[in-house]
């Protein structure tokens, strides 16, 4: 089975990539914001826990992302493996996720794919996409803030897998299909 994350800034293409790469290899795409709404929507233990921490308006921490996550992959079925979209999102989840799989017997994240885009470009996308589809939560202020809370946090989690020898960086200035095709020639070299 595959364990890979795919990784990088707001705007990036990660969620249109994962669409795409986990049809291809039969992965089950864990998007922790599409599991959190998921739990919320179900009632369930952790659904709860996390909806009354987001009604306080407090961030969830890194072990109840990680209890959304193993439960996750726990009960994901027939699947190829898992493709990780937006976690981890800190070195501590990194490192929580790690000690999970090793416990499961697994050797780890087979790789983190990190899809790099050029700042300009990435803005640009953001303000296409918040027009075509009506975002009023992507304005200029808040994208330059969501990339500084990106650079302040989440941008450690490459360099820890880059130090494990797994984190992969993408071309994601390309289009669609050329940055696609990038990714399925990564993966069918660690299979």
């Amino acid at each position: 089975m595959l364990y890979i994350a795919l990784f990088g800034p707001p705007g990036a293409g990660k969620g249109t990539q994962a669409a795409k790469i986990a049809g291809k290899y039969h992965l089950y795409h864990l998007s922790t914001g599409d599991i959190l709404r998921a739990e919320i929507a179900n009632g369930s233990t952790l659904g709860l826990l996390a909806s009354g921490i987001i009604n306080r308006g407090e961030l969830l921490s890194d072990e109840v992302v990680m209890a959304l996550v193993e439960h996750a992959i726990d009960t994901s079925v027939n699947t190829g493996g898992i493709l990780l979209d937006g976690f981890p999102r800190t070195v501590k989840q990194a490192e929580m996720l790690d000690a999970y799989l090793h416990a499961c017997g697994k050797q780890g994240l087979d790789a983190l794919l990190s899809i790099e885009v050029d700042r300009e470009e990435l803005a640009r996308r953001m303000l296409k996409r918040a027009a075509i589809e009506g975002r009023v939560d992507d304005t200029e202020e808040v994208i330059r803030n969501r990339f500084a809370e990106y650079d302040a946090k989440t941008s450690q989690v490459a360099a820890y897998y880059r130090e494990q020898g797994k984190c992969i960086p993408v071309d994601g200035n390309k289009n669609v299909e050329e940055v696609f095709q990038t990714i399925t020639a990564i993966i069918d070299g660690l299979k």
